[in-house]
């Protein structure tokens, strides 16, 4: 593991990182489209950005993880909160990180448990 360490640097990308709040905005504008009854919103903006969690690699933790929240200002002026998860390294293939995002009332099939829980 040492070496992929050097290769490395075995952390997840910071909460502002606009590569990061893009593709929220991607993957939830795909969302509202392919799940029912959902309405037909994208996100146009994030507020309050900030660190929830910061869960660095270890020996015995080999993903970090990184918790955020933010607010998402939607298409139809509403404001809904978001949570989302960085996760070093578990992106396509695990090249790149992983991004997991629960918006406060658009799990539709309680993914995420009752009010975006296991993302918080």
């Amino acid at each position: 593991m040492a070496g992929a360490a050097a290769a490395h640097d075995l952390t997840p990308r910071d909460c502002t990182d606009h590569r990061i709040l893009s593709r929220i905005t991607s993957k939830f504008r795909h969302q509202v489209r392919h799940v029912p009854h959902l309405p037909d919103v994208e996100i146009v903006d994030f507020r309050r950005v900030h660190e929830r969690r910061y869960l660095p690699f270890r020996e015995n933790r080999p993903v970090a993880r990184r918790y955020c929240g933010a607010t998402a200002v939607l298409s139809d002026g509403r404001k809904r909160t978001v949570w989302y998860l960085i996760e070093d390294r578990m992106g396509f293939a695990g090249i790149g990180d992983g991004v997991e995002f629960c918006v406060s009332g658009f799990d539709r099939w309680m993914v995420y448990n009752g009010r975006c829980r296991v993302l918080r």
